[in-house]
């Protein structure tokens, strides 16, 4: 029979990075590459699945990452993420990032990119592992968490979907 693991308050799954963004991190455009914003997305995002199921977790899918403002070389990104839901062995973590403008000191930092990564505990065979269920406390954690078993429910069906249509559309081929 496996153990039942207590719960962890959100709180203390939240974890901030922040980096300056140099010029080897500028795309064909002048400004920072997607990619290298969405790898910091991921760094962050493992931190707090690692910091709240209290080892090793890896990216199992994202959801969605959303790019709202471009990001400039000089800019000092700011990326916070914590655990939004959790089931047996799974995480989601949302994830903001915003940007501090190197030009414009003083002013309050601006969102550039969303996004939401789930994650899964696994142990040193790389199997998974139970995770302690999260606990929302704030009113926002109560939403980030309600929202999460939408997208959870939403991920679930898409793929019972595709799956179905494959099956009926060319029996026996992936």
């Amino acid at each position: 029979m496996e153990e039942q693991l207590s719960g962890r308050p959100t709180a203390l799954s939240r974890v901030t990075l922040s980096r300056i963004m140099t010029a080897v991190d500028v795309n064909l455009y002048g400004t920072v590459h997607g990619g290298v914003l969405m790898k910091f997305v991921d760094d962050v995002a493992g931190a707090a699945a690692a910091r709240h199921s209290g080892g090793t977790a890896v990216t199992a899918a994202i959801d969605e990452i959303v790019f709202l403002e471009p990001v400039r070389v000089g800019d000092l990104v700011h990326a916070y993420a914590q655990v939004n839901w959790t089931g047996t062995s799974s995480m989601e973590v949302g994830v903001k990032l915003a940007a501090e403008r190197w030009d414009a000191v003083g002013a309050v930092p601006l969102p550039v990119a969303t996004a939401y990564l789930v994650f899964v505990a696994v142990d040193a065979a790389g199997h998974p592992r139970s995770v302690p269920p999260v606990l929302p406390g704030e009113d926002a954690d109560k939403r980030r968490f309600t929202e999460a078993m939408i997208r959870r429910d939403h991920r679930l069906a898409r793929r019972a979907a595709i799956q179905k249509a494959r099956a009926e559309h060319r029996p026996g081929v992936d």
